[in-house]
């Protein structure tokens, strides 16, 4: 069984699918900085703020004012590294530290494809993908192969599969399926859309949405597989993401999944690309097709590489089913929920009155939010209860400098969830600089009194 296992991943494959692939996320990265940079998001997200709510464990990770800027910076070059493939190892090595490191600045940002960015541009620091059709193997013809094992290939595949799948798996519950919850909420709303519009506030048409979606997660890595499922699969794929981006303001992440889906189409496909490419630019294609075969050396170099995709590859498997651990509905109490590939599986809102006592004195305040806060941040902040905690002790600190003496936190909180009335979130009888973030369940949530059956 290792023999065949080893034998399919060391099997000959074409680098041309992994050469265009490295050139369109490259350049996609780079717009996505650029529009970032122009949208003015750099100051409104990262500096215009004082406090900022933080990852566990890295608390430590902190805007560096001005010089945000060249992180940005350094992450835009380094994604041009990456498309040209010039010094391509330590250009993947600087857009993943560069771009998780602005991803950790603050939690508020959150999107399930930062996150995705940050896990492949992990991976891709360990995949040859800049043996072919890149400037590393222009300027050095010894390490330049038309022929590479076919473990970088499977490896990009198998990471786009667990992201499709995981999500089709988290669509499976109740409100999704027998509610066409949050898409009877979010759907009506977009009602001026040309051609479509007038349907969307029809149920059916909810419900429709819904089922196709859950079907099409489950579905789309292993129709991408098959030769004769794989050009109509792709139709569907490219119609879901750009309507997906019609209808919900996502960013680049559909396209970026466009992108990513070309890795299953054969090399025959990105030969033609890299063609077409060729013409536009003077690049001749032909100095790349060399015939030439990488061998994978097994050496200790090799068995780290390979123990990093076995550990990797574990982790994005079981990592998503954490919240097994936690007693209580996921999508109430969100422990275990972040980093699990949950697409836009929920309608969420809430109320966070903080009151903030002086225990010796007796004294108390209420907290206008939106003195520390942005209206993005108090909203994000208002139903998760990390957010919450984190907060309460950062209102602490911040009265015990005013000369407060033993600071107590309190916390009038109400969330409504996926079309449910608001019930009360947190025990308002808690303390919450009692408590600190950890792995564990956080006892001060209030039950959810409602049950949503699914994965």
């Amino acid at each position: 069984m290792k023999a065949i296992i080893r034998t399919k991943l060391e099997s000959p494959r074409e680098a041309a699918p992994l050469a265009v692939f490295r050139i369109l996320f490259g350049f996609m990265m780079l717009f996505s900085i650029i529009r970032f940079w122009y949208h003015g998001w750099i100051e409104s997200l990262y500096l215009e703020p004082d406090f900022h709510f933080s990852y566990y464990g890295f608390e430590w990770v902190k805007p560096l004012g001005p010089y945000t800027y060249l992180i940005f910076l350094l992450c835009a070059l380094s994604s041009v590294g990456i498309a040209l493939g010039y010094k391509y190892r330590w250009s993947s090595i600087l857009f993943f530290l560069s771009f998780t490191y602005i991803e950790l600045v603050d939690k508020t940002t959150y999107l399930n494809h930062y996150y995705f960015i940050s896990v492949l541009s992990l991976l891709m620091i360990f995949l040859p993908l800049q043996a072919y059709y890149s400037v590393d193997a222009w300027k050095k013809p010894g390490k330049a192969f038309q022929l590479l094992p076919s473990w970088p290939v499977l490896s990009l595949r198998l990471l786009l599969g667990i992201v499709y799948f995981y999500a089709g798996l988290a669509k499976l519950n109740s409100d999704w399926m027998l509610k066409a919850m949050p898409l009877k909420i979010w759907l009506p709303s977009k009602f001026d859309i040309p051609m479509i519009g007038g349907l969307l506030g029809q149920e059916w048409v909810q419900y429709a949405f819904s089922w196709t979606g859950a079907l099409f997660d489950l579905a789309v890595p292993f129709l991408l597989l098959s030769k004769r499922t794989r050009v109509p699969a792709f139709i569907v794929l490219v119609i879901f993401h750009v309507l997906t981006r019609v209808l919900f303001p996502i960013g680049m992440f559909p396209y970026i999944m466009i992108v990513s889906a070309l890795i299953f189409f054969p090399a025959s496909v990105h030969h033609r690309f890299l063609e077409i490419l060729s013409r536009l630019t003077g690049i001749i294609k032909q100095r790349f097709d060399n015939g030439r075969r990488l061998v994978s050396n097994y050496g200790y170099a090799h068995t780290f590489k390979m123990t990093f995709f076995a550990l990797f590859f574990g982790v994005q498997i079981l990592f998503p089913w954490r919240y097994l651990l936690y007693p209580g509905e996921l999508f109430w109490t969100e422990e275990g929920y972040r980093f699990s590939w949950r697409v836009m599986l929920m309608e969420k809102s809430g109320y966070a009155q903080f009151k903030v006592v002086d225990e010796d004195s007796g004294k108390w305040v209420y907290v206008d939010n939106s003195e520390f806060l942005t209206a993005f941040q108090e909203k994000q902040m208002s139903f998760q209860p990390d957010f919450i905690l984190e907060f309460a002790h950062f209102l602490e600190d911040h009265y015990r400098q005013l000369g407060w003496g033993d600071v107590g936190v309190y916390v009038d909180s109400r969330v409504a969830l996926n079309g449910r009335l608001s019930r009360p979130f947190i025990d308002p009888r808690a303390d919450l600089t009692q408590y600190e973030d950890t792995f564990k369940p956080k006892t001060w949530i209030l039950p959810f009194h409602d049950t949503i059956k699914g994965l």
